[in-house]
């Protein structure tokens, strides 16, 4: 294992959940992370949280790269990730949500997987494990890659965007569960989004725009990630990883205005965008 690898996490007024995040980086097999988090919290900042602040300090003592960044005032979300990006120099960034649970290996395996792939990004989606007890056949549908991922056009409402309810509940993980599906059989298969834990190529991300779109969404928004994948998608690829190996805390979102959607109001093909095929 070689390269280190930006972990750029966003976060607003989760100090426990923020600290479980870090904690289950810092036992993750691929040791070479610069963790740059960004923090839009109301009030005080959140590093001076005391169990954000015990986590950093164990980090830092583990001899990680840690930055730890006050980014007010708030303009949405596209704004929040375009900043992280500007932080980031590895050719792979991982953007993480603030409440995710990681199995050790997960950053190895997302890794392993772009390398093999060559593609913009590879997305591990999250478990909903509350609902284990709901099982959906309706939404269990997936569609595995066969062939190396090529770039794909996916649009909202287009016929590809039902795939989406892969990613509902505990559809994902009754899917593996099902398959037999382990660590040492990692398959991918097609999206039209992952949310959550998602590992770019950084070149690629920046080429296809990245979150430069921000001005043009107000400040209350939604689908802002979701916008920057359909783009990477369209012109370099995407795909998702099955097993996941990232958990949802599945707690209350922080962005409880969502009449905004940004792929829905910004996203239109673009010829040329399709034309940079595999690189």
């Amino acid at each position: 294992m070689t390269g280190t690898i930006d972990v750029l996490v966003p976060t607003c007024n989760r100090a426990c959940a923020l600290a479980v995040t870090l904690t289950a980086l810092a036992a993750q097999s691929w040791a070479e992370l610069r963790i740059i988090v960004s923090d839009q919290s109301d009030g005080d900042s959140v590093f001076g949280k005391p169990e954000v602040a015990a986590v950093l300090r164990y980090l830092a003592a583990r001899g990680y790269d840690v930055q730890a960044w006050r980014h007010l005032p708030r303009r949405g979300m596209a704004e929040q990730r375009a900043f992280l990006l500007s932080k980031a120099s590895a050719r792979y960034c991982l953007f993480l949500d603030d409440d995710v649970l990681l199995e050790n290996d997960l950053v190895e395996r997302l890794h392993r997987s772009i390398v093999e792939q060559q593609c913009g990004f590879v997305g591990s989606a999250l478990h909903g494990l509350s609902y284990l007890g709901q099982v959906r056949p309706e939404q269990e549908y997936i569609e595995f890659w066969e062939s190396p991922v090529v770039p794909e056009l996916v649009e909202p409402h287009g016929a590809a965007w039902a795939r989406h309810h892969l990613h509902s509940a505990a559809n994902l993980f009754h899917v593996q569960s099902r398959l037999g599906l382990d660590r040492e059989a990692t398959r991918h298969y097609r999206v039209a989004w992952i949310g959550g834990c998602v590992l770019f190529d950084t070149a690629k991300l920046r080429a296809a725009g990245g979150f430069d779109f921000w001005p043009e969404l107000p400040a209350e928004h939604c689908g802002e990630d979701v916008l920057a994948q359909l783009r990477v998608m369209e012109r370099f690829g995407g795909c998702g990883m099955i097993p996941s190996g990232a958990y949802h805390m599945e707690l209350p979102t922080t962005i409880p205005a969502r009449q905004i959607d940004a792929p829905k109001l910004l996203f239109t093909p673009a010829a040329g965008r399709g034309a940079g095929g595999r690189q």
